[in-house]
């Protein structure tokens, strides 16, 4: 009766609902909503940004109205980063085709694909003293149905940065490169490669939006820009797509100059990093928004969460939900309000 491709069961874990049974009652160091944060957002400069007579009249563009477009220096404007991605493997992705994308990450990416009828193999990051790619691992999951590599820059949960020799040699195997680089200009290091856009060997597209570069999910914008050989017909393949769907809403295209300089980017910028700083043994972080714990072996991740939900008070997230292997790991996040997270820390520790 429904379609095969949402096939899963998504049962509630016990971590999860026992959280749920004690909201309330814990310190959680696992959001990543910036509006939940406390950050200081300048109310009437947003509203303001709203206050557009031209949002009366509805006038569709495929790639976006070329006022926004240019604010972001972007090729498409879509509703989110999870659209992005959809329009992408429509693009590039026939039925049963694959993409190769990364191991350890955020859980999004398999569902994403699934919906387009695309399968998702993984490549591993690996950590010693920072994380890299393993690329013989890679090269035995490519196959003549491999359509894209995807990569996250900087990565979700590790924070690595892909260097330049590691850029070099995934361009080398010709694939278009799909780079979501969403968490890109929260940096914690000096001399990270800024973007994996332009690089001029391999079809490239550079996915960003608001939610993250200005600290507003709600608003729903997200964009791509396209570079490399093939990138002009891309683009004509793409305003097709485009065309069907029409998804970003007129108001916010009007508004996203005015959003962007109302972005509260600086204060998540100085918030992540100084929870960072006061974090103990975590792996090197780079950039985004998310710290690794080192946690001793005499638990589980997932027994660790759970210990320290029951006796501590304190939610974390256990590294399998990231497929973070070689642990126990815990995963907490930089953007937790600073009085909280220091306390959550000082119990993990104590």
């Amino acid at each position: 009766m429904f379609s095969s491709r949402l096939p899963w069961s998504t049962p509630s874990n016990a971590l999860s609902e026992r959280a749920a049974a004690l909201r309330g009652q814990y310190l959680d160091l696992t959001e990543s909503n910036p509006t939940r944060v406390g950050l200081a957002y300048p109310e009437q400069e947003i509203l303001a940004a709203f206050a557009r007579p031209e949002m009366l009249t509805y006038e569709p563009d495929p790639r976006g109205l070329a006022g926004a477009r240019a604010a972001v220096d972007a090729d498409f404007l879509t509703a989110s980063t999870s659209e992005s991605y959809s329009w992408l493997f429509k693009l590039l992705c026939d039925p049963g085709d694959e993409i190769l994308a990364p191991r350890p990450s955020y859980p999004l990416f398999e569902f994403l694909a699934g919906l387009e009828g695309v399968r998702v193999k993984q490549y591993p990051l690996r950590y010693a003293e920072g994380w890299f790619v393993d690329f013989p691992a890679l090269e035995k999951e490519l196959s003549p149905r491999t359509k894209a590599i995807l990569v996250v820059h900087p990565n979700n949960p590790t924070g690595s940065y892909l260097r330049d020799f590691e850029l070099e040699r995934l361009t080398g195997y010709g694939l278009p490169l799909i780079s979501d680089e969403v968490f890109a200009s929260y940096a914690h290091v000096e001399g990270v490669l800024a973007t994996l856009g332009g690089n001029g060997r391999v079809l490239t597209f550079v996915l960003d939006g608001l939610s993250k570069s200005a600290g507003m999910p709600q608003m729903k914008a997200g964009w791509i820009r396209v570079s490399g050989p093939g990138a002009e017909e891309a683009r004509e393949r793409l305003e097709l797509i485009a065309d069907t769907y029409l998804s970003v809403s007129t108001p916010v295209q009007w508004a996203l100059p005015g959003l962007l300089r109302a972005s509260v980017h600086g204060q998540i910028l100085e918030r992540v990093r100084g929870n960072l700083a006061r974090v103990p043994g975590a792996l090197r972080v780079e950039g985004g928004w998310c710290a690794i714990l080192r946690m001793p072996a005499s638990r589980t991740d997932e027994e660790w969460a759970g210990y320290l939900l029951e006796e501590k008070r304190v939610l974390t997230q256990p590294g399998y939900f990231f497929d973070l292997e070689g642990g126990p790991y815990l995963v907490v996040s930089l953007l937790t309000e600073p009085e909280t997270f220091a306390e959550g820390l000082r119990r993990i520790t104590a």
